[in-house]
């Protein structure tokens, strides 16, 4: 019969591993991912981010047309949870031992997401919402992805997708107000 191995480590043992490689910063042994696999993820998630805070930035400035402020203001919303979410990724590169990628040479080639301005309010709209389905999407399938190998950064990615989903259904919202018509079912 083979000895069960507790659930908690030793004490000793988890402050011994603790004091050995501390030049790793907040990657331990326990970290069950590949580290610059996570940073390359992580840095293309960046750039996602950042072309989003870009799209809707210049969105909520050239947003014009009747009825076009409330839509300006959420365009403008949407920005600054947008750079939030920069923000948190890029800390979590660093704290992975990374050096974030904000240079914006090559920027559209390293983002999920496109930067396509719209030539009017209701186009605006509609790329916003592309954008926002490409982000859902493309979360879940890291969050999938981490798993359980990296759940710090699986978890930062749950909120980051929250929020995405959020910002699709404002989009899908605006969309039919000023189309008038429902894209999507409800049933």
């Amino acid at each position: 019969m083979s000895k069960e191995q507790p659930f908690l480590t030793d004490v000793e043992q988890l402050r011994a591993r603790a004091r050995k490689s501390i030049e790793d910063g907040a990657v331990t042994p326990a970290y069950q991912g590949d580290v610059k696999q996570a940073i390359d993820i992580l840095q293309a998630v960046l750039a996602t981010e950042i072309v989003c805070v870009l799209r809707y930035t210049m969105n909520a400035i050239a947003a014009t047309g009747i009825s076009s402020e409330g839509v300006r203001d959420e365009f403008e919303e949407h920005a600054k949870e947008e750079q939030k979410h920069m923000k948190a990724v890029a800390e979590r590169i660093n704290q992975l031992g990374g050096t974030p990628n904000f240079n914006p040479e090559g920027l559209a080639t390293r983002s999920a997401s496109q930067y396509v301005e719209g030539a009017n309010l209701v186009e605006m709209i509609k790329e916003n919402l592309v954008a926002e389905r490409i982000a859902c999407e493309h979360y879940r399938e890291l969050i999938r992805f981490f798993a359980d190998k990296d759940p710090t950064t699986r978890v930062m990615m749950e909120g980051i997708l929250t929020n995405e989903e959020e910002h699709a259904n404002d989009m899908h919202d605006l969309l039919v107000a000023h189309e008038g018509k429902p894209m999507i079912a409800r049933g």
